[in-house]
């Protein structure tokens, strides 16, 4: 530690010298990478503030400032825009300068939960670019930059990978654990002290949270905590074997999450949070800066991305794993809550921002599958469980509180009832060879989902009957489909996906893969199918259906409706406002083993499909690690209909409405919807 302070000192002595150098104009930095250099160093010097006296930076004009090169218009100047940086820099150093730009401007976070290493790296890498602009010739200064920002990940990506994932499966009482557990959370001062970007979206959610009662909050998280501890009991995974569980959470939310904390150690669980480095929304997330920053910058790693250095990423958290095996063995899952109704955001794809090319598409493909392969030998999917629930931000508009209590609502209905409900629709469905859903009003949807054959229909079903518990609230039923003789288009109007609106969005299947694909979100088709293909394929060539449900939830529905937000309803709400589709893993990816029942005692049996069936011999071709749920609206349906063997047909849905017996009661909200 004591030779990492040096190195801080001397750090920070130099980029000081520098600064004054610059503003003096007495240095040695050629012309054209001034200003550049002058940004960086002012901003490494409010970096040393925090460092230095984290309690004084906690406060909303401090957060601004260091959000306020990439925020609003001030982002069209910011050399952390691409096309900014090629302008001042030229096509071929731009990409190098923007990088660090960027980078630099991730350890903020880190300044403020005290982590002396990370701003140490990132300051010397910032001194060593300099050294390079004042030595190198001009022709060569790209190559030395790129090299040196390629033994920076290199270099250091052993100590990265292990403080990663460190992160989520040892317990901590660092800054997030802190500010939740500790703050004068009336105050929301304390919202300043993670580092990340705060905006009046999570100071108004914090302080409506701060006006509610303890009772309503304690019952908001016991929804959260009894569904995380219900997804143990229902998989029939002994829950006394972990430690520890790994939370998620919006920032803003703390007073709910600090007595989730309370009532999970109260059954053995203590939290951990997954470092915050780079906000890559894994722990906290807060509304960003600037959401096509963002998307500018979603393949930064494609300046050195190659098949060595993630063949090395993999051998070093394989150490990590190794070398705390105990820690991962009693590693219980993540809980998350969720937020919806953010500000709607239409990317722009700008030439200058970095892509990744043919190869490094498939390197990474292959990485985040080998990474998700390794890490199940240490947290075994058949042996950890997850929760999730969603809840509204501010800035969804002016009823905000009436759609926040009517999520509440959503989100404790009678399970009961759900539950007996959606028996009705699987009794129906485990009759049928196939089910056809079908589109109306200009929707082309015509689709036909092949069904596992049940060698015992008494004890066996092919449906899961999904209540509250891992995925609140309730509402669906879903399986994993056969691929062979799956085919058909897929259509909806528009559909918000990871984020990103499609209009008009068409998909053509073929034995339960995606064969073709468009939309009508640009006049180039080209555009159409690159969208797609980097956002929801994941740039593979393809994917398979991993999954086909019927939601149920028509008061969730009508919700979205009367309040004006479907396009802002999150897919965990969305996907139970009518049947949707999966493209890529199943839901039970890498717990195919896990014998599971519904109610009935019936076992669910259709846990696979013929792609993931593969995880026995090739377990590098049997995942995706993505899965997107595309939902059709009741508007757009004409019918669901179930074909049994002997061609007899049954209907579940029709125009909108459920007339299968016993759903009935599905359709009351719908019925008074339409009559209002």
């Amino acid at each position: 530690m004591e030779d990492l302070r040096e190195r801080y000192d001397l750090a920070y002595e130099r980029i000081s010298q520098i600064r004054k150098e610059i503003n003096s104009g007495s240095t040695d930095i050629p012309e054209c990478f001034r200003r550049f250099c002058l940004v960086q160093a002012e901003l490494f010097c409010m970096i040393k503030k925090v460092m230095d006296e984290p309690a004084k930076c906690a406060n909303k004009a401090f957060n601004e400032s260091l959000y306020a090169d990439i925020k609003d218009d001030a982002y069209e100047f910011s050399f952390c825009e691409p096309e900014f940086a090629r302008k001042s820099f030229g096509e071929k150093l731009a990409p190098c300068v923007n990088w660090i730009a960027v980078h630099i401007r991730d350890i903020i976070p880190s300044a403020y939960s005290g982590d002396l290493w990370t701003v140490v790296v990132y300051a010397e890498l910032f001194l060593e670019m300099i050294g390079s602009m004042c030595s190198s010739e001009e022709g060569e200064l790209k190559s030395h930059l790129k090299e040196m920002i390629y033994y920076f990940i290199h270099d250091y990506d052993e100590i990265r990978m292990e403080k990663r994932i460190l992160s989520f499966i040892k317990p901590n009482d660092g800054i997030i654990f802190d500010t939740i557990m500790n703050s004068d959370l009336s105050d929301t001062n304390y919202l300043y002290r993670y580092g990340a970007h705060i905006s009046d979206n999570e100071v108004c959610f914090s302080t409506f949270l701060s006006e509610l009662s303890d009772e309503k909050i304690e019952s908001m998280a016991r929804t959260y905590t009894e569904g995380y501890k219900k997804g143990f009991e229902d998989a029939g995974i002994d829950l006394n074997e972990k430690n520890t569980v790994e939370i998620r959470y919006p920032i803003g939310m703390e007073r709910v999450v600090r007595a989730a904390v309370k009532q999970f150690e109260n059954i053995g669980l203590k939290p951990t949070f997954r470092d915050v480095e780079n906000l890559d929304n894994l722990c906290v997330c807060t509304t960003p800066a600037n959401r096509q920053y963002l998307y500018d910058h979603r393949f930064d790693a494609a300046l050195y991305m190659n098949q060595a250095l993630m063949t090395q990423k993999l051998e070093h958290a394989k150490k990590a794993f190794e070398e705390n095996s105990e820690l991962a063995y009693v590693y219980a899952g993540p809980a998350v809550i969720e937020t919806f109704g953010e500000k709607l955001f239409e990317p722009v794809k700008k030439d200058a921002a970095p892509e990744l090319d043919k190869e490094q598409e498939k390197v990474f493909i292959n990485y985040k599958r080998d990474y998700a392969l390794m890490q199940d030998e240490f947290i075994p999917g058949e042996k950890r469980s997850y929760t999730i629930i969603a809840y509204p931000v501010p800035d969804i508009g002016d009823r905000f509180e009436e759609i926040f209590d009517k999520t509440i609502e959503i989100n404790t209905l009678d399970s009961d009832l759900y539950q007996e409900i959606q028996q009705h629709i699987i009794d129906a469905l485990d009759q049928g060879e196939y089910v056809r859903i079908k589109g109306k009003n200009g929707n082309k949807t015509d689709i036909k989902v092949m069904l596992h054959k049940l060698e015992n229909p008494d004890k066996q079903t092919n449906f899961e009957n999904c209540v509250a518990d891992v995925n609140i609230p309730v509402g669906e039923v879903f399986t994993s489909p056969v691929l062979t003789g799956t085919e058909g288009v897929l259509n909806v109007s528009y559909v918000y996906l990871n984020g990103l609106r499609y209009d008009n969005l068409l998909i053509e299947i073929e034995n339960g893969k995606v064969k073709n694909y468009t939309c009508d979100n640009f006049d180039d088709e080209e555009k159409n199918k690159a969208y797609f293909k980097e956002n929801v394929l994941y740039n593979h060539e393809t994917l398979p259906i991993g999954e086909f449900a019927i939601g149920t939830n028509t008061t969730a529905y009508v919700m979205a409706r009367e309040y004006g937000i479907e396009d802002k309803m999150p897919i965990l709400i969305a996907e139970k406002t009518g049947p949707h589709f999966a493209l890529g893993d199943t839901c039970y990816s890498m717990s195919e083993d896990v014998v599971l029942h519904n109610p009935d005692g019936k076992e669910i049996i259709a846990k696979e499909n013929e792609i993931s069936a593969l995880r026995k011999e090739s377990p590098e071709r049997a995942y995706f690690q993505c899965h997107t749920d595309i939902t059709l609206p009741f508007e757009e349906l004409e019918s669901i209909i179930v074909f049994t063997k002997d061609k007899k047909e049954i209907i579940i849905l029709r125009d909108g409405l459920f007339i299968l017996e016993g759903t009935e009661k599905l359709n009351k909200v719908l019925e008074e919807m339409k009559n209002a």
